[in-house]
């Protein structure tokens, strides 16, 4: 095991890589020997340590932009902080000293021939942390895959290396169902040929990405790829040829899949990994007039606003780049799309007013709202439009107490 103690302050702020660039031995490390070190302060993203949440020493305080992955458990335990921001905003509150950076660690590929090292699949906020952190301690796993698009850092930056040989961190597609398969069906109707589309990641994500195989020169510009992306290149759908800027190319920050059907291909894909200063930047967004973003969320009231971050007293989302591609895509691009099943065990999805209080994403910025049970397009429309156009895409056995709902609306405007 590396001894971290040398290289970590104590009180030192620190932060890592998240998703399948999360360094895991060098974060073990950190836990282990946290005792040590006095009290920390952490940030990360998407995370699926265990260890995080069954052993997390009292020394260690997590921070991070949502409650994603294992981050949940720690939601429910009382022992995350939050920092509700856009995604976009990560690389200014890292140069302004608002998030912990005294330490980096980061996970990279082997160095080159001039010994430069690659950030593999996970660029995304750790480009931009880079330039403000003093001290970075990398683990170099042999297969990390070299990735372009963003700048190598050479071998002579970190304090410290631990060398590993082992697997990154997979995300298989989980099964799709009927409720899945029709709302991909619907929003794949509303993407037009040579559309720049962005999306996430998950179940959902991929049987959109699978429903859009029938069309022709897509381009991509998002925060994360998965193995369903792989597949639509190989379908010839996804060319980047009709691209504002970056043709040709399919521009993301960080990937999330399987070794075979992503990892062991993305030496070979026209792809380049950015960070979130570019991949997420207004600038950057606003120059793609045929973007068409595509969120999930938890709930949505009869206005269109949507919460994709609390269930109950637990953080479970994030703000993340939902904003930034969905005011984007609904001012200078094309079309933004929020989808989302009209249940969850059982509670409707679609609601008079959001149960969990936070709105990740105004009215203004959606245009249309995705069921399986239909399409809501709410750009344009009035209130009392909206929320009748929503009820009408709510699970039928919700349907009267919206419409209900509406009414009241319609007498209180």
């Amino acid at each position: 095991m590396i001894d971290l103690r040398p290289h970590i302050p104590p009180g030192a702020g620190i932060w890592w890589s998240q998703t399948s660039a999360e360094p895991t031995p060098l974060v073990h490390a950190l836990l282990d020997q946290a005792a040590d070190l006095g009290a920390l302060r952490v940030f990360v993203g998407l995370t699926w340590d265990r260890r995080l949440t069954r052993e997390l020493p009292p020394e260690v305080t997590v921070v991070s932009y949502g409650g994603l992955g294992e981050l949940r458990a720690l939601s429910k335990q009382g022992r995350l902080e939050v920092v509700p921001c856009h995604y976009a905003a990560l690389p200014r509150l890292f140069a302004e000293g608002r998030l912990p950076a005294d330490v980096g660690l980061v996970q990279v590929s082997p160095p080159d021939t001039d010994g430069m090292c690659s950030l593999g699949v996970g660029v995304d906020y750790v480009a931009d942390a880079v330039a403000h952190t003093p001290v970075l301690i990398a683990e170099v796993n042999r297969r990390m895959p070299p990735t372009r698009g963003s700048a190598r850092i050479p071998l002579s930056r970190f304090a410290a290396v631990v060398e590993t040989d082992r697997p990154l961190r997979e995300a298989p597609d989980r099964p799709v169902g009927p409720v899945e398969l029709a709302i991909a069906g619907h929003v794949a109707a509303l993407v037009e040929d040579g559309d720049t589309i962005q999306v996430g990641v998950g179940s959902l994500p991929s049987a959109v990405l699978d429903a859009l195989g029938g069309h022709r020169d897509l381009g991509l510009h998002s925060g994360m790829v998965s193995d369903a992306v792989v597949r639509l290149v190989d379908s010839g759908t996804l060319t980047g040829a009709r691209k504002e800027i970056d043709p040709g190319v399919l521009v993301t920050g960080a990937a999330l899949g399987t070794a075979v059907g992503l990892y062991d291909r993305i030496e070979g894909l026209p792809i380049e990994f950015r960070p979130a200063s570019y991949t997420h930047s207004p600038a950057v967004l606003s120059q793609l007039s045929t973007l068409v973003s595509v969120n999930s969320a938890i709930e949505v009231d009869l206005t269109g606003q949507v919460g994709a971050e609390v269930a109950g007293r637990t953080y479970v989302g994030a703000v993340g780049g939902q904003v930034d591609f969905s005011r984007a895509a609904a001012l200078t691009g094309a079309r933004s799309i929020i989808a989302l099943p009209s249940t969850n065990r059982e509670v409707s999805s679609i609601k008079p007013a959001l149960d969990f209080g936070a709105v990740t994403t105004a009215r203004a910025d959606v245009d249309f709202v995705v069921t399986e049970h239909g399409v809501a397009e709410l750009r344009g429309a009035s209130l009392h439009q909206r929320a009748l156009r929503l009820a009408a895409v709510a699970a039928p056995e919700h349907r009267d107490e919206l419409q209900e709902a509406c009414r009241t609306m319609e007498l209180a405007s």
